[in-house]
C-alpha cells in the first residue's frame, strides 16, 4: 500500500460492486479511508474484506440513493467523525429501460432521475461543506457517452446522464474558486453488469475490467488533480 493520500477521506457511491468497488479498493490502497456507499450489504461486507486484506480502512454505509433525506444526513454524520471530506466520487448509477421514450414507464423515468441526478445533487448539497473545509476537495462524477449520442431507445439514460453532466459543471463553475475541483469522468465500455445489461450479446471479455480505471479515477481524486470542469474519457491501454 503506498501512502499518496494518507489522512485522506474519500466517500464512493454504488461501491459494492463494478467500477466503484475498483475504485474504492484503489483509494484504499492509496491511504484513504474509504466511506463505502451502497444498497448491498453483502457486496459492501466484501469489498471492506478485500480493502482490510490489502491493509486499507473502510466505514460501511449501506444507504438506498433514493432515500434523500438519509444522504443529507449524510453530510453531518461524515463532519462528526471526520469534520471534512477530501474526494467524492458519484458513481452510482441505473440504466433504466432500452425502450422507445414513448413506452418509457413512468415510474422507471422518475427512478433514472432520483438516481442519475436528484441523488448527486442532494449528495453536492450534503458534502460541499465538508469537501470545501479540505485543504484539495475533489469530486468526480461518472457519466456516458450516451449523453451526447441521442440513440434511439436510449432516451430515458441518456437524458439524466445529461442532466449530470450540466449539474457536475455547473458545480465546477460555481468551485472555480475555491480548493474543490469537480471533473466527470467517461469510463466508455467497461466490463460490467450494467454494460451486460445493456450489451446481452457483447462478449465481456473484449472489455477492460472496472480495475483499469481505478488509477486515473485516484488521480482525478487526488491533491495533485488541478482540473476543473473537464469530461475525461477513459482510454484503454494499448
Amino acid at each position: 500500500m503506498n501512502e499518496d493520500l494518507k489522512g485522506r477521506v474519500a466517500l464512493v457511491t454504488g461501491a459494492s460492486r463494478g467500477i466503484g468497488r475498483a475504485a474504492a479498493k484503489a483509494l484504499a490502497a492509496a491511504g484513504a479511508h474509504v466511506i463505502l456507499v451502497a444498497r448491498t450489504v453483502g457486496g459492501l461486507e466484501e469489498a471492506d474484506d478485500e480493502i482490510q486484506k490489502a491493509g486499507g480502512s473502510a466505514t460501511l454505509v449501506p444507504l438506498n440513493l433514493k432515500d434523500f433525506d438519509a444522504l443529507d444526513r449524510l453530510g453531518a454524520s461524515i463532519f462528526e467523525r471526520w469534520g471534512k471530506l477530501d474526494a467524492f466520487f458519484g458513481n452510482a448509477g441505473v440504466l433504466g429501460a432500452l425502450t422507445p421514450l414513448t413506452h418509457l414507464d413512468p415510474k422507471v423515468f422518475q427512478e433514472l432521475v432520483d438516481i442519475n441526478v436528484t441523488a448527486n445533487w442532494r449528495l453536492i448539497r450534503s458534502l460541499d461543506p465538508l469537501l470545501r473545509r479540505s485543504d484539495a476537495g475533489r469530486a468526480l462524477f461518472v457519466t456516458s457517452g450516451a449523453a451526447r449520442k441521442f440513440t434511439p431507445f436510449w432516451g430515458g439514460y441518456a437524458m439524466a446522464k445529461a442532466a449530470l453532466e450540466s449539474l457536475a459543471l455547473t458545480y465546477a463553475a460555481e468551485c472555480g474558486t475555491t480548493n474543490i475541483k469537480v471533473n466527470l469522468l467517461n469510463p466508455g465500455p467497461v466490463r460490467t453488469h450494467m454494460r451486460m445489461r445493456a450489451m446481452p450479446g457483447e462478449d465481456p471479455a473484449t472489455l477492460p475490467p472496472p480495475e483499469a480505471l481505478a488509477p486515473l479515477i485516484v488521480e482525478m481524486l487526488s491533491p495533485s488533480c488541478t482540473e476543473n470542469g473537464e469530461l475525461v474519457t477513459f482510454t484503454r491501454p494499448a
